[in-house]
């Protein structure tokens, strides 16, 4: 007899695919001692987006939380996914930073590393490999799973040879997108264990449906583990339900010997978080469906969703998913796991939003075929290549092997904020990120993303108060004259300023009018004016212009509306895309630009952090900057202005 074990995913991939990686630390604790006593192989809780999320979103310390995770569970190994040379960000790290999170990883909790590179470079995963031996953990090696021209069986099963040779204790199948087929899984999981005679550990996706099928088909050919979640968190992008998998193997040879009343105890407690948080349950949708195609993962459509969403182009959703093949296929067939995915992504929505394939492209994307990801596992297009780098030769050898030290410089610059080598390590990881958290930790005031539930019903009081708004600027634009003055427009911000909208727009006989409000958007910035749509801040009315700007009158054809207009001669530099706005690549390093800089076409002038990537923007005009429109640190929309040049 072979029981089948399993590890089970719900704290971390669950989650992550789902909700976000929106579950706190708070939330986890109450279940612990159950999911313990549960006899999984291991407990996924950490790795992946988790680590970002708790700094970035959900105010808390990724430290701390597996400080209190390992505290409650005595008895099961607590497992980590680990991005290999990119640890948990989205870019290489240097050596000494790998060994040292590596290190902490262990000391601070964590048994089992699974270690993966996105393009299945085995270069990249030999530190970290390294790093897990010396620290005394379960090295988990990782093959990820796709489906292209390159990507072969003969392909997998040189790469886990490799993997085994460098000392890997198992060998994880990582089916990101729930590609793997049942008489697949069967043929790969069978020939890994005649070639390798290691342990063979299944991970794979709902999404399409036959992660299921997959996993019956992998036990009868051998393999020692799977990887699945609690049914409120599981189906659509996430795992296999746990409670599915368990009863399908009862009665036979793989029986996992897991209790199922216990099992849904511990569901009814993730469904009641469920619902208590507004998460939605795992479906798949068409979207998902057609993976066979786009072999976008779940989660990864789930980033593109909402990335559409905030930019107001949902609609564009099925030509992202056209264009994403078309993309990896002119990159070289990378597998669409982070950070590969995000690079592809990435790529193909600006190719659809803008209108013209590789007219903007993300600093990522030059860093990737510039060889700083690793080798890619088909040549990428030589004219996609030129269009990119142009005549620059990418790198040959292992990325790391050209960066400096990064811990030095990270003890330096956080001195003063991190109070531990933890702290240090996270802001060697995510310094913009880290050091906002440390900042507001010092005063006692750590920011914190709002839930599902309090976003509604803020959303609910802006509703009712645009209604009101609504009629006080409907009031002044079908005055007879149907003139706005300034002192109008004062008094119509001045409503907006003292409610929560964000944003008004507005039309009546032919004029069209927005209000944004927000910290500095626009500051200072003349605006043209009046029947087109042309935003309109209590800032830029209440403010003077960088230089004094007339005040003219719209033409006598159109309804007359005072207010200031543009600069002559300028160009606008708007964000490509939704994220955050950085002047700088680094807390301590000097900006891109300053006000009164002469720029260069194809400078850099900005970060902007948009679906995981740090994306240099270039400039493309040349001239001096006159107006930088948006503060450090504060997020930005789809062709929000950024920089005002004048020519």
């Amino acid at each position: 007899m072979k029981p089948v074990k399993i590890t089970d995913t719900t704290l971390r991939d669950a989650h992550q695919s789902l909700w976000a990686t929106r579950m706190r630390t708070e939330d986890m604790l109450p279940i612990l001692a159950d999911l313990d006593e549960v006899g999984y192989f291991s407990l996924e809780v950490w790795g992946g987006a988790t680590f970002d999320v708790c700094l970035r979103f959900l105010g808390e310390d990724p430290w701390e939380r597996l400080r209190l995770i390992k505290s409650h569970v005595k008895k099961t190994p607590l497992q980590m996914l680990l991005r290999g040379q990119s640890l948990v960000g989205y870019t290489h790290y240097p050596d000494d930073v790998v060994r040292e999170f590596v290190s902490l990883s262990v000391k601070n909790g964590i048994d089992i590393i699974r270690i993966f590179d996105a393009l299945n470079d085995v270069r990249n995963m030999v530190v970290p490999m390294e790093a897990a031996k010396a620290a005394g953990a379960h090295v988990q090696a990782s093959v990820v799973y796709t489906i292209s021209p390159v990507h072969t069986t003969k392909h997998y099963l040189e790469t886990a040879t490799a993997l085994v040779k460098l000392g890997a204790d198992s060998i994880c199948i990582k089916d990101m997108a729930g590609l793997l087929a049942p008489y697949k899984a069967f043929e790969l999981v069978t020939l890994l264990k005649k070639e390798l005679g290691i342990m063979i550990h299944l991970h794979s996706h709902y999404i399409g449906g036959m992660a299921v099928g997959a996993y019956l088909k992998a036990a009868e050919a051998g393999v020692d583990v799977i990887d699945t979640a609690s049914v409120p968190l599981a189906f659509g992008a996430s795992q296999p339900p746990v409670e599915t998998v368990v009863r399908a193997f009862q009665e036979t040879e793989y029986d996992s010997g897991l209790n199922l009343r216990h099992l849904f105890h511990i569901s009814k407690y993730f469904e009641a978080l469920r619902k208590s948080r507004g998460f939605d349950r795992g479906v798949t949708r068409i979207t998902d469906m057609r993976v066979f195609e786009h072999q976008v993962p779940g989660g990864m459509i789930s980033n593109l969703v909402s990335q559409l969403e905030e930019q107001k182009a949902l609609d564009r959703i099925h030509d992202v998913l056209d264009e994403i093949p078309k993309v990896r296929a002119e990159l070289g067939y990378p597998p669409l796991v982070t950070p590969a995915s995000q690079i592809v992504g990435t790529q193909a929505v600006l190719n659809v939003l803008s209108g013209a394939r590789y007219k903007l492209i993300p600093g990522e994307v030059k860093a990737y075929v510039r060889g700083l990801y690793g080798r890619p596992p088909a040549p990428i297009d030589p004219e996609i290549q030129k269009k990119i780098i142009g005549d620059e030769e990418p790198l040959t050898m292992r990325p790391a092997d050209k960066l400096e030290p990064g811990l030095p410089k990270a003890e330096r610059e956080s001195a003063g904020l991190a109070s531990s080598p933890e702290d240090v390590m996270s802001y060697a990881l995510f310094p913009q990120v880290a050091k906002k958290f440390f900042e507001g930790r010092l005063i006692g005031v750590i920011p914190r993303e709002e839930t599902k539930e309090a976003k509604q019903t803020k959303e609910a009081k802006e509703t009712k108060e645009a209604k009101e708004t609504s009629k006080a600027w409907t009031a002044v634009l079908s005055k007879e004259d149907s003139k706005m003055n300034l002192k109008e427009i004062k008094e119509l911000i001045k409503i907006i300023d003292e409610t929560e909208i964000s944003e008004l727009n507005l039309e009546s006989d032919g004029v069209k009018v927005s209000i944004r409000k927000g910290p500095s958007m626009y500051a200072g910035v003349p605006v043209m004016a009046s029947t087109h749509q042309q935003p309109v801040t209590a800032q830029a009315v209440a403010q003077p212009a960088l230089q004094p700007a007339p005040v003219v009158e719209a033409p006598s054809a159109m309804p007359k509306v005072l207010v200031p207009v543009l600069l002559e001669n300028t160009e606008t530099i708007t964000s490509p895309m939704v994220g955050t706005f950085y002047q700088s690549p680094a807390p301590e390093a000097p900006p891109y630009v300053e006000l009164g800089q002469l720029v260069k076409v194809g400078q850099p002038v900005c970060i902007l952090e948009a679906m995981k990537l740090m994306n240099e923007i270039e400039s493309e005009v040349e001239g001096k900057v006159v107006q930088i429109m948006v503060e450090n640190g504060q997020p930005v929309e789809f062709g929000q202005p950024l920089f005002i040049i004048q020519k």
